[in-house]
């Protein structure tokens, strides 16, 4: 006789809460309907569910995502670095301490090597007819960051084979949720043998059938609860040996809401709100920021960065603070609105050369103009970069275009050959945004603060 175990997952939602009534009304209406049937459905969510860019998960940091996972009948979740390295130690340490699930982050540890109380290797649940499923978690391992906030990540590729080995002796089935990224779960599906799922995350990658690799199903949702996963899985119920598995994406245009969770949105989304209330002072002054020209904000971050990572130099790009502040009382609300990205600031030593080439880079208007996605950042566009400590000098040439003419550091003429220590932010160290920053291996990634807590560092001197 054959028998399906129905998964529902979801990754990257990033508290994009837009779809989230519809998904728990989804996965509620399946167990209804199978609570007369031997079928079973479980739910699992795969890491970064929330995001510090809204006010529900600022206010509450996080721990409301942890009551809407609840309400869903969350089965077990893993982390995704927007859980793992935006929250102080602390912080993640409460994350879950109302989670009415386990959480699977396999490869996360304190530094003394112990895993923390809320982090579970794995975890084997039970079907209503026996069948005994499997699943671990794991997440992406950045190293830098997780070292400079008290934890150690190890490479959950040194940690799974024995887990995964494990799980094979005792259960029926074997998943893993990974919030690794689609490369890592493809690699994991051909080194790793004895893993049936693989639900995905982190690169926030679309597969509307899944992918099999080497009788491994890999399964991704995309991002913000576009989608919700699912995954059938037919086993025959004497031997509990799988038969067939799929996937399917659906979508939830047509879904009603579930009016429970609706409820609960509504309330955390007040209560995130009423904490950001919180004044913080009062300007007297308006501050002003333009994305494409030179403004007192973006001098005032400028500065800020400097100052606070005690260096003679920094540089930011003004995109990330999103709008002006006018006179009058300022909360933390409005820090967390017009710079709502968990960027952290970064310490980087560069050549002369080297700042030369990013200056350039930088005041280009292909740059100042650049549309950027991920990284952290939560803007529009790059924005033109302000410096303190540096002074770029610029001349209108015959295109008509601004060409950087001098640069100098702190008064004097930059020096090829030198080193000099620079305070950025992490955005820059990723990608192919500045190769020479990324490149570099001498960089500080100065946590837990982000340039939220910069931002209100210095408008204490300024407020009253």
């Amino acid at each position: 006789m054959q028998n399906t175990l129905t998964i529902y997952h979801t990754n990257d939602i990033h508290s994009h809460f837009e779809s989230w009534t519809r998904i728990v009304h989804h996965i509620k209406t399946a167990q209804k309907r199978m609570q007369d049937k031997e079928e079973s459905v479980f739910y699992f969510d795969c890491g970064d569910f929330m995001d510090r860019a809204n006010p529900l998960t600022e206010g509450t940091l996080g721990q409301g995502n942890t009551l809407l996972l609840n309400q869903a009948g969350t089965f077990a979740a893993t982390i995704g670095n927007n859980e793992g390295i935006t929250l102080t130690k602390d912080e993640l340490d409460a994350l879950y301490t109302k989670a009415d699930f386990p959480v699977l982050a396999a490869n996360i540890f304190n530094e003394q090597g112990v895993r923390p109380p809320w982090a579970k290797r794995s975890e084997v649940f039970t079907t209503k007819d026996g069948l005994m499923v499997g699943v671990t978690g794991v997440t992406i391992a950045f190293q830098a960051f997780y070292e400079s906030l008290g934890w150690q990540v190890k490479d959950p590729f040194l940690l799974l084979p024995e887990i995964v080995a494990e799980l094979k002796k005792t259960s029926d089935i074997v998943i893993v949720l990974s919030h690794l990224g689609l490369n890592f779960d493809e690699r994991m599906a051909e080194e790793i043998e004895g893993i049936d799922v693989i639900l995905g995350a982190h690169t926030h990658h679309v597969l509307p059938q899944g992918k099999e690799i080497n009788g491994t199903l890999i399964a991704q949702t995309g991002k913000f609860g576009m989608y919700l996963g699912e995954v059938n899985v037919q086993y025959d119920t004497s031997t509990k040996k799988i038969t067939s598995k799929s996937a399917e994406l659906i979508d939830l245009f047509d879904e009603e809401e579930d009016r429970e969770g609706l409820q609960l949105l509504n309330e955390l989304m007040i209560k995130g709100e009423t904490e950001l209330k919180q004044e913080v002072g009062t300007l007297k002054n308006p501050l002003h920021i333009s994305w494409y020209e030179p403004s007192p904000f973006a001098q005032l971050m400028a500065d800020a960065l400097k100052e606070w990572c005690q260096t003679a130099y920094s540089m930011i790009n003004s995109g990330v603070i999103l709008e002006s502040l006018p006179a009058g009382p300022v909360t933390k609300g409005d820090l967390h609105r017009i710079c709502p990205h968990p960027i952290n600031p970064c310490l980087v030593d560069l050549t002369g050369d080297e700042i030369k080439e990013i200056v350039n880079a930088s005041l280009s208007q292909e740059m100042i103009h650049r549309e950027v996605k991920g990284f952290g950042f939560r803007g529009k566009v790059m924005g033109r970069m302000a410096f303190s400590g540096i002074t770029a000098e610029e001349e209108l040439l015959e295109d008509r275009q601004l060409h950087v003419r001098r640069i100098e550091m702190n008064g004097e003429p930059v020096k090829d050959e030198e080193i000099y220590r620079v305070a950025v932010i992490d955005m820059f160290t990723f990608g192919k945004l500045y190769p020479a920053i990324a490149r570099n291996k001498n960089k500080t990634f100065m946590l837990p603060e982000t340039l939220r807590d910069l931002l209100e560092w210095k408008l204490a001197s300024m407020i009253g």
